[in-house]
């Protein structure tokens, strides 16, 4: 069984590396050598040495030191985009798998629809209308204040059948979250589902 632990000076010890746990040194120097003026160079690269049960090893050379890796640029260059306009974004690309539920309410003049869709498969997992037997025959009004409420309330409670406890939900363009839609999205929210 081998254990990372980070060297340092000790000033108990003579020597380089000192034989006691890095946890029990008083003192510990971390020292970073600048190289350039990114926010890498702020960061100290802090030397690893391995020692098993037994005994001290060998520190790591001066080549395998810890530090910090660089991550690609992933931004598409002005240039780049124009080369290839069709080209899906990051988010369009990502977006399905970061928030795979969403949310559908549509209203007309008679009645109220809303389900839930799963983005990557188009996989209804919960529905609720006013036009269903049993809430056209209980409701006095199929599009008034209540029916929002009620068809919030049976979304919530079938989409946590489904073990669902977030969605999303993305208005269309100059589409304002009030109303009718305020209802029922404020509904969903205090019955325990999450929009992310």
């Amino acid at each position: 069984m081998t254990i990372f632990a980070l060297s340092a000076t000790c000033p108990s010890s003579s020597t380089r590396h000192c034989s006691c746990p890095v946890m029990l040194c008083s003192s510990l120097k971390l020292t970073s050598k600048p190289s350039s003026l990114s926010w890498t160079s702020s960061i100290p690269i802090v030397p690893v040495a391995s020692f098993t049960l037994d005994g001290m090893l060998p520190p790591l050379g001066i080549n395998q030191q810890v530090g910090v890796i660089q991550s690609a640029w992933t931004r598409r260059s002005k240039s780049e985009a124009a080369k290839r306009p069709n080209r899906k974004s990051w988010k369009q690309r990502t977006d399905m798998y970061m928030r795979p539920f969403l949310l559908n309410v549509f209203f007309s003049k008679r009645f109220i629809h809303a389900k839930v869709v799963h983005r990557g498969t188009s996989k209804v997992v919960s529905v609720a209308s006013t036009n269903a037997k049993d809430l056209r025959n209980t409701l006095p009004s199929l599009t008034d204040y209540d029916a929002c409420r009620t068809i919030g309330q049976l979304i919530a409670e079938r989409s946590m059948d489904a073990d669902i406890f977030a969605m999303s939900y993305e208005p269309k363009k100059n589409e304002r979250i009030e109303g009718k839609l305020g209802i029922v999205l404020d509904t969903i929210k205090e019955n325990g589902i999450i929009f992310v």
